[in-house]
């Protein structure tokens, strides 16, 4: 018998307590049962990210929610700069252009970031800049980016948003938009929220709400007018993912009575211990500036990403793999979420044997042993 343990960056491990709330009989979303479950996990999301402000709900992969950053606060022929640093980089130059956007792509090589003085000569050469369109974690190279930076950027222009794509860094870091700068944040149930797939999660800043009135793209399911209106009194639009919200209601006390400090310090632990525990063995990691959501990591040379994934899955662990130029040259092990320090030496142990077993030889126990002593020198 073979235990699947899932490390893939989305869908992450589910915990007892959403599984059960999952399970339970479906209620009607028209009933002031919904309406109160509805308006509690409204206030734990605004908690999540410190704002009293809107915190919306959409049943929609986190593409709808980007979807509904482009539509709502933008204009046909309004200049964005995209921070392409990969897969979902990519998604924001997409999404600007199918909606006649001026897109400004700046792309940057997968596992880097953006570079500074870079950016600072694109945007002296667009000051009319209305927006900068960026993955605060970059899921398919593990990378994370510096969102404070293109706060100041973006609040040195005129009129300019930062909008941030926190799909797999909501849950994992303290992203606190108001703080931060950030005018339009969105997230996804997948991640670090510890929900299957299938809700979104938009905030947007007072500077952000004035572009509602006078932005004329085409909406009408994503309408953040429409939304906001019904979810302040506990509703929906249209038909919301009932039991979704209902385990949310239930994975966001999970997260807030851990204490945002004591979630964001365990995330950093638990990458740390990733990183350093296959970099021990010899392995290369992707990203200059790794995120602590996932660790991408390269295999061996002459071996094959994807057969290596396949071998790993034999002894319970999947793996994400790498996509487009990456495909078959890394892996990626997702420790967001519904994870704790031993199922880090878990993963390790594993990537270990199954190197050994397709004749790579590396010391057994030499990387479980530096995850050891990262876990000890940071608890």
């Amino acid at each position: 018998m073979i235990k699947e343990r899932l490390f893939t960056p989305g869908p992450v491990p589910l915990p007892p307590q959403v599984i059960k709330a999952l399970g339970q009989q479906i209620i009607h979303h028209r009933t002031q049962e919904f309406t109160n479950i509805f308006l509690q996990t409204r206030e734990k999301l605004q908690k999540l990210l410190n704002t009293q402000r809107d915190v919306l709900m959409f049943a929609s992969s986190g593409t709808g929610a980007m979807e509904a950053s482009i539509v709502n606060f933008f204009d046909e022929g309004d200049k964005v700069l995209v921070i392409n640093a990969g897969k979902f980089g990519e998604r924001w130059r997409d999404l600007g252009n199918t909606f006649g956007l001026n897109v400004i792509d700046y792309q940057i090589q997968w596992g880097k970031t953006y570079d500074k003085e870079e950016l600072k000569k694109i945007v002296e050469k667009n000051p009319d800049i209305k927006g900068i369109l960026v993955q605060h974690s970059e899921t398919s190279t593990a990378t994370v980016h510096d969102l404070k930076f293109l706060a100041q950027v973006s609040n040195s222009l005129e009129d300019c948003l930062l909008v941030v794509d926190g799909i797999t860094s909501v849950g994992v870091y303290k992203v606190y938009p108001e703080e931060i700068g950030v005018d339009i944040l969105i997230t996804g149930s997948q991640k670090a929220l510890m929900l299957p797939p299938g809700l979104s999660v938009l905030y947007y800043s007072e500077k952000a709400e004035k572009r509602l009135e006078s932005s004329k793209l085409p909406k009408y399911y994503f309408s953040v007018k429409a939304e906001s209106k019904k979810q302040a009194k506990g509703q929906t639009a249209y038909t919301p993912a009932i039991n979704l919200i209902i385990a949310l209601n239930e994975s966001l006390d999970l997260i807030l009575n851990e204490g945002l400090d004591n979630l964001e310090k365990r995330h950093h632990i638990l990458a740390e211990m990733t990183r350093q525990g296959l970099q021990e063995i010899g392995l290369k990691l992707l990203s200059e500036s790794p995120s602590n959501s996932a660790t991408a990591v390269f295999t061996p040379e002459g071996l094959d990403a994807d057969v290596f994934r396949k071998e790993l899955l034999k002894i319970g662990i999947r793996v994400a793999g790498g996509q487009d130029h990456l495909k078959g040259k890394i892996f990626r092990v997702a420790h967001m979420g519904y994870f704790d320090y031993l199922d880090i030496i878990e993963v390790v142990a594993a990537v270990e044997i199954t190197l050994n077993k397709m004749g790579y030889k590396v010391e057994l126990g030499k990387g479980v042993r530096k995850a050891q002593e990262v876990y000890l020198n940071n608890i």
